[in-house]
């Protein structure tokens, strides 16, 4: 792959609430691109919920008033490619029309527009997060709170294995593979104290998805985030 010296988007990814699930393999095949297989973790796969803020955020450098600053709301899953270990995402939810329509046409991810609200912030001696988006006429809400200060992980520990990955993998409008790269330093974060999750997703994904509202998850990371460069994608 050619190498890309300058990042398309540059930004500040703030305090990401990653609540993941074992799900099963069949329900994750039919969105993994060729020649992709499923990032397995003692024999099992995974999908994340993911909520987050973007801060500063800059187009080839120039900040866009209005749009420098949003939420997200992502549901993910994970792959590799040889020894490039990446995400694959099923859906992506931001308030901005422009922000996802900027997404779909030049990486063909699966964006949508709706509102959500963002509130996080430290309060004594503990990280607050709560993020709501509104689908279909209902609210779904993610919060998280952990517990200061942040540190950081083993490599080897589960909070790792789903915090840090350098690639995003999709498919172009002809469903050839794609890849994008995206650098950060490695995220610490905070010990979860609590957790709470109204969120129907089988509304919000489709079917096969009430899982994640049904079943409690394996894994909930509250990561404090950092500066991230994300490059242009390219065909594989």
């Amino acid at each position: 792959m050619k190498t890309v010296r300058r990042p398309f988007l540059t930004a500040r990814w703030s305090n990401l609430a990653i609540l993941t699930w074992e799900v099963p393999p069949a329900l994750l095949e039919p969105h993994l691109p060729a020649g992709l297989e499923l990032d397995r973790r003692g024999g099992a796969a995974f999908a994340s919920l993911v909520a987050f803020d973007f801060l500063d955020t800059r187009v080839l450098g120039i900040p866009w008033p209005g749009f420098t600053r949003f939420p997200e709301v992502n549901l993910r899953f994970y792959v590799r490619r040889g020894e490039r270990r990446g995400v694959v995402f099923i859906r992506e939810f931001v308030p901005q029309a422009i922000v996802a329509w900027l997404a779909r046409a030049l990486y063909h991810e699966p964006y949508l527009v709706a509102p959500i609200e963002s509130d996080a912030g430290e309060e004594t001696g503990a990280m607050v997060t709560a993020r709501r988006l509104r689908w279909r006429g209902r609210n779904q809400s993610i919060e998280v709170t952990g517990g200061t200060p942040a540190f950081r992980p083993a490599e080897d520990s589960l909070e790792h294995f789903f915090k840090e990955h350098e690639w995003g993998f999709g498919r172009d409008r002809r469903g050839r593979t794609l890849a994008f790269r995206v650098r950060h330093a490695v995220w610490d974060v905070y010990p979860v104290r609590s957790w709470s999750l109204d969120f129907d997703a089988e509304v919000v994904y489709g079917p096969g998805w009430g899982m994640l509202s049904a079943e409690k998850p394996v894994s909930v990371v509250l990561a404090a985030g950092s500066a991230v460069s994300v490059y242009s994608a390219e065909r594989l």
